[in-house]
């Protein structure tokens, strides 16, 4: 246990944190002086990697002006980072609703959706996690949902697109696109389209499996959302900026939503920061109604600092076509050599610098390595795998049968071989023993 610190998702007595002092780039350094290649941007919100100068100067130079101003008054710093993202977001955007990260952003386009809609219901996806508070954990349709319910009933969850393991019997991903939308449409009507407020989906599903939509899906979803009179959200808390190598991931499926959530990458983390990117059309809603909702530190200039110097490093080193180049250059090509090389790795999947391994006791089958929400015991060949990852100097996402590869956007190609060799050795003994 790590002294008085309480550890979200954590049994207390059973976890010995490793104790982080420091870190630089794409690597962080512990107590012991060991050194590790950071493949998950801790929680794949270090974009922009560890010990930024310029973000961490963006920081200090907010702080010498003004550190702090309640979200009422009108500020320069929050306002710029506004205007930027909504030219970003395209002009059917009007306006930003800030938070402190992704779970009170998705609260919040929540709250949206239903005022302009005056209807109630929400529906989202099971392979997702959309945040811990109360209605964001009964979007999620992962676990973590389970031991948190009964919350907001009014969710209703529906299969995404998942070919590699379809619900729909699907043997291409033309037909899981169309099935899983026939699916989608028959739910709605069922579930009465006039109580539903809004559809909200993670763009790129992360932590649940890097799930790239197949093509035409998301264009789907959207018509479906006209078609009813529905709100689209689109969750881009985890796949937004650049991670995918658009800045928004919505920008890669050719679809505008109504509302798109962020947090994460706009700013590393550097400063809690999550938001709403809100339409023109839902933002009249309030025009002369006040918006019942509000944080106390609602755009925090410390924290929107580091977001505008964010985007202006994006663009002048050009960060989003490193992404692009990295991604098909360099990852697709050897995550689809490890699967030819390694009987267990049942697929390969992913964009940008945004990728998933998926681990499976036999091909044939598509039997997952470990079992769904697998602990303990049963959990044992991924802890193998991330054990020697570790040992080796590199810190692995895994989660259930996956093992992500989610870098920060800045990693040197170095650096991104050098991780990837590691992932290759832990496989190939994962592959032995299994």
């Amino acid at each position: 246990m790590d002294g008085n610190v309480f550890h979200s998702w954590s049994a207390q007595d059973l976890i010995d944190p490793v104790n982080v002092v420091s870190g630089q780039g794409s690597t962080f350094t512990d107590d012991q002086g060991r050194d590790y290649l950071d493949f998950s941007s801790q929680l794949v919100n270090l974009a922009l990697g560890h010990g930024n100068q310029r973000l961490i100067q963006s920081i200090k130079d907010q702080a010498d002006r003004l550190v702090t101003i309640q979200p009422s008054f009108k500020n320069d710093t929050r306002s710029q980072l506004a205007q930027e993202l909504v030219e970003r977001a395209g002009e059917s955007f009007g306006s930003v609703f800030f938070t402190n990260g992704g779970a009170e952003a998705n609260e919040n386009a929540v709250r949206m959706a239903r005022g302009y809609t005056g209807r109630r219901k929400v529906m989202s996806a099971y392979r997702s996690y959309h945040g811990a508070t109360s209605t964001a954990i009964s979007l999620t349709g992962d676990p973590r949902r389970w031991a948190n319910e009964p919350s907001d009933s009014s969710v209703v969850h529906f299969f995404g697109p998942y070919t590699y393991r379809s619900a729909f019997w699907s043997e291409d991903e033309r037909q899981e696109c169309e099935r899983s939308l026939a699916h989608l449409e028959q739910q709605i009507i069922l579930e009465g389209s006039q109580t539903i407020a809004a559809i909200i989906l993670e763009t790129v599903v992360g932590t649940n499996g890097i799930l790239v939509p197949p093509e035409g899906y998301l264009p789907g979803v959207r018509a479906l959302c006209d078609k009813y009179g529905i709100v689209y959200i689109a969750d881009e808390v985890m796949a937004g900026f650049g991670r995918t190598g658009t800045l928004f991931a919505v920008e890669n499926f050719g679809v505008v939503p109504d509302l798109i959530t962020f947090a994460k990458g706009v700013n590393s983390g550097y400063v809690p920061l999550g938001g709403v990117i809100i339409s023109k059309e839902i933002q009249k809603t309030w025009s002369t109604t006040a918006y019942p909702g509000g944080l106390t530190y609602s755009g925090h200039p410390l924290a929107c600092a580091p977001g505008l110097e964010t985007l202006k490093i994006f663009d002048e080193d050009k960060i989003l076509d490193r992404v692009r180049d990295l991604g098909e250059r360099v990852v697709r090509p050897r995550l689809e050599a490890m699967k030819e090389k390694y009987s267990i790795v049942g697929e390969v999947r992913g964009l940008g610098l945004f990728w998933a391994i998926e681990l499976v006791k036999d091909r044939e089958t598509r039997e997952p390595l470990v079992p769904f929400n697998a602990s303990g015991a049963d959990a044992a060949p991924m802890n193998d795998f991330a054990g020697y990852c570790k040992q080796n100097g590199v810190w692995p996402f895994v989660h259930f049968n996956r093992v992500h590869v989610a870098p920060p956007l800045v990693i040197s190609e170095e650096e991104l071989v050098r991780g990837l060799d590691v992932y290759d050795a832990a496989l190939a003994e994962l592959d032995e023993k299994n």
